[in-house]
């Protein structure tokens, strides 16, 4: 790593945001320093919860995999608004980490997952259609505290309770959503957007295959892994993902980065399952050009000034 102490002389200087267990970056991420180099900048990676770190000597700081925030999160958005040249901003971070977001979306006219949620403390009784279903915390990443429960089967009944009981005792919100089947065949679609002169504009799309295969057990590490191949993004699907990042608060021409994933709903239309705008896999090695597009992407906002 690249001392973050010692400012590199004449060029603009880029902190990439992670966590400590990744304190060199993703391996995907690292697909960007080479093209940033070409242009010119000084990226490095940066631990965001590191006392010792100076964010007001970098141009930009970049979010990229601060995974560990995820039961901190009071902590993690805080020190958002402390950064000052921060992409995707801190009021975005504030409103993107919890999923709530979701009902805010749906009463924008985007389709999106039905959705229900527990707080803490609140007694929940399974749906009686016995359909299935995933139970999972309303702030969460890379399946974490997830589960998927057939609600025909009994056992399955008792531990999506024991699931909500679980996040609430913890102080969390719990969302509970309809299991669309269409995952297991067609998968999650990822659609990637880059900040460009006229706004966010479409990079690439790739494939999530399925991945929730039952009850929550727990997951080793900060993620589970997924099974991701290259996909082309159908006209519905792009149509969707524009009506999305319409109605992002604020307005998605200050954003840097843009994630939409969707899944196809019970009648095969896409909807949405989460709008990621704070720290999202971008999946730069399975698209020709994603990194130097992420690059220049991180250019266009240094020559704003601001984030």
């Amino acid at each position: 790593m690249t001392d973050h102490h010692q400012p590199a002389r004449g060029k603009p200087r880029v902190a990439l945001v992670t966590c400590t267990e990744l304190a060199d970056l993703d391996a995907d991420d690292r697909l960007v320093l080479d093209p940033l180099t070409a242009r010119g900048i000084a990226a490095e990676a940066v631990v965001w919860d590191d006392p010792g770190v100076d964010w007001a000597g970098y141009d930009l700081a970049v979010l990229r995999s601060p995974w560990d925030y995820m039961s901190r999160r009071d902590e993690f958005v805080a020190w958002a608004g402390r950064v000052p040249r921060l992409v995707n901003p801190a009021d975005v971070v504030r409103w993107n980490t919890d999923k709530r977001y979701l009902d805010e979306l749906c009463a924008a006219g985007v389709p999106t997952v039905p959705t229900g949620w527990v707080l803490p403390g609140e007694p929940w009784q399974p749906p009686a259609d016995r359909g299935e279903y995933v139970v999972k915390p309303a702030v969460s990443a890379g399946s974490q505290d997830t589960g998927r429960y057939d609600l025909a089967d009994p056992e399955h009944r008792q531990l999506a309770v024991a699931h909500v009981r679980r996040l609430g005792a913890a102080g969390r919100v719990t969302m509970i959503q309809p299991y669309l089947s269409a995952v297991d065949t067609a998968g999650e679609t990822a659609l990637l957007y880059f900040a460009g002169p006229q706004g966010l504009a479409f990079s690439h799309a790739i494939r999530k295959g399925p991945m929730l295969t039952g009850p929550d057990e727990g997951v080793a590490g900060l993620y589970k892994v997924e099974e991701i191949t290259a996909r082309t993004a159908q006209p519905a699907q792009l149509a969707v993902a524009e009506k999305t990042l319409a109605a992002v608060p604020g307005g998605s021409g200050r954003l840097l980065y843009a994630r939409v994933d969707l899944i196809p709903g019970p009648d095969g239309a896409p909807v949405l399952v989460e709008l990621e705008l704070t720290e999202p896999s971008l999946f730069l090695g399975h698209a020709d050009g994603a990194p130097d597009r992420l690059a220049d992407a991180i250019v266009t906002h240094l020559a704003r000034g601001t984030a």
